[in-house]
């Protein structure tokens, strides 16, 4: 069976998904942190694909990023992947119940998603006797949440490229 260009070219665009998923987790910045703020792109890239396009990312990467974050960071091992499957059940919960698509449905529910993810990984870390930066964390989460709608901009844009 031979493939076409167009056919190819959005083979390529399905896998573009994952191939970020992984280059942002073995790089090592599944955070973006700068000074005064600092960005958890793990979280919104995982929610915004199993909430467009489920079958795009599927829950054993995001099981195996996680895993591999944890070696990354040196945090005890499946801290990460527990925190991204609970985004990813949160995101497809949503996918479920939502009638339609808009970037503020998907942003306000991005909110118990970020709870839930951020509420297992702090007790993860509580009961594992690892020293927590509450601060840290509460800024991540207000900035992740603040820039939720630009990478969901983003990542339309890429969905609109795998569709046409």
């Amino acid at each position: 069976m031979s493939y076409t260009i167009k056919q190819i070219r959005l083979k390529f665009f399905e896998l573009v998904p994952i191939f970020i998923l992984f280059f942002i987790t073995l790089n090592g910045k599944s955070v973006i942190d700068f000074k005064i703020l600092s960005i958890n792109v793990h979280y919104i890239l995982i929610y915004y694909w199993v909430l467009r396009q489920p079958q795009a990312l599927g829950y054993g990467f995001i099981f195996l990023s996680g895993i591999i974050t944890d070696v990354v960071f040196g945090l005890p091992i499946g801290v990460s992947a527990l925190a991204l499957l609970a985004v990813a059940a949160v995101a497809a919960y949503v996918r479920v119940v939502t009638v339609r698509i808009s970037l503020v449905n998907d942003w306000i529910s991005f909110i118990p998603a970020l709870l839930l993810a951020n509420f297992i990984y702090f007790m993860s870390l509580y009961f594992s006797n690892y020293s927590i930066d509450y601060l840290y964390l509460f800024k991540n989460s207000i900035f992740t949440f603040i820039f939720y709608p630009i990478l969901w901009l983003l990542f339309t844009a890429l969905l609109n490229l795998m569709k046409d």
